[in-house]
Order: C-alpha cells, then sequence, then structure tokens
C-alpha cells in the first residue's frame, strides 16, 4: 500500500508540475542524432563430421550442447520428378501422407500416442527433387523416437482405408483450391511455361490422384526410400559416435541400393513473345497475377546477383514492386517475385493478388517495374546495401536454431554445392555491385518474352487489359486450355 501512495504522490507531482518537470530530468541520450547501425553480424558456420553408415547412407553430426535436444532430418536426392508416373501426379506426396498411418505392428493411433508421450512428432515430406524425415526430440527421447520412425521408414502398412481417407481429402483441398483464383494461377501459370511433357509443368489434379492405387504407393515407397539414397543430418546435444551407433542400431534392417537420380529434364520450350493469358473465374473478387519465364538452375553462377537483385524487386517487404503496388497504389495486400531454383531451370515468378477494378493499372506497374530493375530506373547504392543487409543479416538468424543448422546443412548436399558453401555466403553477397544486378535482371527476366497470367473475372477485366495495348490476349479455361 505505501509503493502504491508513493507511486501516485510522484505521479501527481508531474501532472502539477507540467511537462517542463519532466523535461528537467538528466538525461545522455541525445535524441537529435539517429543512432549508426551496428555492424552486419558474423555469421558463425558449423562444422560437421562426415561418416558412411553400414547401408550406404551418409550422416552429418553437428554438435550443439547448449540444449539437451536433438535435431533428426534425413533427406533423399531425388523425388516425385525422378520416380513419379506423368499420369499419377501426387503420388509421392501421398505416399509421404501414409508414412504414418500405422505399421506391421503398430496403428496409426498407437504411434501417434507413443510420439505424444515422448514430446514429440515425426514429419515425412516427398516434394520435386528430394525428401524429409524430420523430428526435434529431448536428448533422452531420442532413440526410442528414432525407434518409431524406423518402423514407418521400413513397415509401413498401407491400410486401405488410410489410402481411401487420404485420397478423398487430397481431392477436396484440389476442389477448394481450384475455387480460388491463386489455386487456379498455381496451376495454370507452370504448365504454361514447361507444358505437360516436362515435370516442373506437371500439377496434382483429381485426375491424377483417382488413378493411384495402394500397389502404386507401395512400389514408389520401395523405390524411394533406399539408403543409397538418403543423408542424415543430426544437430544437438550429441556426439558423432553417440549419433553413429543409435543410428545403426534403428536402421540396421533398412538395406538396399538403387541407381542415383537423374535429373536430366527436356529442355523447356522456346520463350514465346509476351503474351497476356485471362483465366476466367467469373464472378471472383480480385484478379491473381502470376508473370514470368523460365528461370535458371540452383548451381547457376549468378546465384549471388540474383539473390541480390529480386530481393530488392520483389522478395522483401521493402521492394520495389510491393512498395508501388501495395505502399504507394494500395490496390492490393501485398505482391512479390521469387525464383523457384531446382535442379534444372526453375520459374522466376512476379505477382500477387489485386483488386478487380486495378487489374489493367497493376499489369502496367509490374511491367513498368520489370523494365526499370532491368536498367531503365537505375538500382541505387541505398537499395542495393539494403538488399544485401537484409540477405547477410538473415543467415545469423538461421544458424540460431538446430532446425535452422540442419537446413543449412540439408541445402549443400540436397543442390550438390560445394561443402563450404555458406562460408562464401556473406562474402559472395558483399561482392554483388549494381552492374551485376542490372546484368542479371536483363540476362534472366526477357521484358519481351513473358508469360503473364491474370486469373479473374474475364467479364469485368478483358476490356481494360487488352486497352493497355501491353501485349496480345488469350483466354484459356481452368487447367490452361484455350477458349473463345
Amino acid at each position: 500500500m505505501k509503493h502504491t501512495q508513493l507511486w501516485r504522490a510522484f505521479a501527481c507531482s508531474i501532472l502539477v508540475a507540467g511537462p517542463a518537470a519532466a523535461q528537467s530530468l538528466p538525461s545522455s541520450f541525445d535524441r537529435t542524432v539517429i543512432p549508426k547501425p551496428a555492424p552486419d553480424p558474423t555469421a558463425k558456420i558449423p562444422t560437421w563430421t562426415k561418416m558412411t553408415l553400414s547401408n550406404g547412407a551418409q550422416l552429418y553430426v553437428v554438435e550443439r550442447h547448449t540444449l539437451p535436444l536433438v535435431q533428426f532430418w534425413m533427406s533423399f536426392i531425388g523425388g516425385s520428378n525422378q520416380l513419379e508416373p506423368a499420369d499419377k501426379t501426387g503420388l509421392g506426396s501421398l505416399t509421404a501422407s501414409m508414412m504414418t498411418e500405422g505399421t506391421a505392428t503398430r496403428s496409426a493411433d498407437d504411434i501417434s500416442n507413443a510420439l505424444q508421450m515422448l514430446g514429440t512428432s515425426v514429419g515425412f515430406g516427398i516434394g520435386g527433387e528430394g525428401g524429409q524425415v524430420v523430428f526435434l526430440a529431448l536428448k533422452d527421447k531420442f532413440e526410442p523416437t528414432l525407434a518409431i520412425m524406423a518402423d514407418e521408414l521400413m513397415h509401413p502398412a498401407f491400410p486401405d482405408a488410410a489410402l481411401d481417407r487420404l485420397k478423398q481429402r487430397t481431392l477436396v483441398n484440389l476442389r477448394q483450391n481450384m475455387d480460388r483464383t491463386a489455386g487456379i494461377a498455381q496451376v495454370v501459370y507452370p504448365r504454361l511455361l514447361y507444358t505437360l511433357d516436362h515435370p516442373y509443368g506437371r500439377t496434382m489434379g483429381e485426375e491424377t490422384v483417382n488413378r493411384i492405387t495402394r500397389d502404386d504407393v507401395i512400389a514408389f515407397h520401395r523405390s524411394f526410400y533406399q539408403p543409397s539414397h538418403a543423408f542424415i543430418t543430426v544437430v544437438g546435444d550429441i556426439t558423432p559416435a553417440e549419433a553413429k551407433a543409435k543410428i545403426e542400431k534403428a536402421l540396421g534392417g533398412w538395406t538396399g541400393a538403387a541407381a542415383p537420380a537423374s535429373f536430366n529434364y527436356p529442355a523447356p520450350p522456346a520463350p514465346k513473345p509476351t503474351t497476356i493469358y485471362i483465366v476466367d473465374k467469373p464472378g471472383a473478387a480480385q484478379s491473381t497475377f502470376s508473370i514470368g519465364l523460365v528461370g535458371p538452375a540452383r548451381n547457376t553462377p549468378d546465384y549471388f546477383a540474383l539473390r541480390v537483385m529480386n530481393n530488392l524487386f520483389g522478395e522483401q517487404f521493402q521492394s520495389r514492386i510491393n512498395a508501388n503496388i501495395r505502399e504507394a497504389k494500395g490496390w492490393s495486400y501485398g505482391v512479390n517475385s521469387r525464383f523457384s531454383y531446382g535442379r534444372g531451370p526453375g520459374q522466376f515468378r512476379a505477382g500477387g493478388d489485386i483488386q478487380t477494378n486495378k487489374t489493367d493499372s497493376a499489369l502496367v506497374e509490374f511491367v513498368k517495374e520489370i523494365r526499370g530493375i532491368r536498367g531503365e530506373r537505375h538500382v541505387t547504392e541505398d537499395e542495393l546495401n539494403a538488399a544485401k543487409a537484409a540477405l547477410i543479416q538473415s543467415l545469423p538468424d538461421q544458424l540460431s536454431s538446430l532446425f535452422g543448422v540442419s537446413q543449412v546443412v540439408n541445402e549443400i548436399y540436397q543442390n550438390g554445392l560445394p561443402d563450404d558453401y555458406w562460408s562464401q555466403f556473406q562474402s559472395g553477397v558483399k561482392a554483388v555491385t549494381t552492374a551485376d544486378v542490372e546484368r542479371v535482371a536483363k540476362q534472366y527476366i526477357d521484358a519481351d518474352h513473358l508469360t503473364i497470367v491474370i486469373v479473374g473475372d474475364r467479364a469485368r477485366i478483358e476490356a481494360p487489359v487488352r486497352a493497355t495495348g501491353i501485349a496480345p490476349v488469350v483466354i484459356l479455361d481452368a487447367k490452361g486450355n484455350p477458349i473463345g
């Protein structure tokens, strides 16, 4: 009570004395001077011990003994693009979902209950060019969690009822996605860039999911989950010797070999002159843009320059296109751009959701910004420095967690990069100049050969878009087929 009374008395004295009394309190802080930014944080690149397991899988161990935690991350080189039949797109991701649906000796509920008691979970995933099995466990729960993961990996039951349920859930998700302009753009845009003859151009659809059988899942599992395709990253409160002994014990029965994954993709189609494709979604409340073309592979020597260029163009919040279309114009909740790097030539895409009555205006601004980054609006030193600082400062933050350390090790071996790649990252970014940014923009974003996809209400947007005169207009249905 006495403390409360003293505080009230102090507050009253300030109110009575007025602002002058508050201003008279001594302070050594000069508020007229803008504080200088701190120096860039230095990333402490982890080192790891490399070993080979008796079954041929590679093991990389990073010791971090600050907390009693262990992060496990098993990756596979190659994915759905290498093993999935073209007419059964989605088989890989469906197989990954089935891996937690029970084993020969445990039901899905048994597995879930056991993992809850251990305070962890095991996640399986398969993408176009790789797959993962991931979990984080307390040090004393690492070995029992590993045993459950190994059972799921080696002895999945693939029950018919679970497959039917997951297929139905997938079909519902696909139908919901295709009711969104953004969902339609995700299907049509890559199809136009690559065609259905290229793995990068195919997406899961109702017809491909309906063709998948339990035998397909079993065959995909047998081909994909092979130790010869695998490398395991373990980060945390564990020594290399401990990690190897525990993993050898858990995975002792996991054997087999398969041919190395091939990334010899067919060449994408030659780029066409810039064309606007309007995909009709009657009654759509907004228009979704996807603008771009086929980009480079992950191993391009221009990677650092491209990262900096795209960061200032459309990746960071204060990027050129977001500052223009969202912040200055207010036509969108956010627009962005990205390169989807892969072992083959991934796509470059700029876009976002735009209010319908500003579709034509946003198109003009997107094209203006693309031409601007190519040299019509020169990159300033301030823009360059901000984009580089964002990339440089993100690495120490990523390396602050066990999961982040696992990610950086994984990226090296998943993409076939040199072991010292991350030691070169910050210096590689710092070396990028404004000339480099404009050079790679001109080289990789060809303003005269853009694929421009706009999904929206044709009745409201077609005439204004045509009136811009930017490029010829083609009308498509929701699957990317031309219509009148």
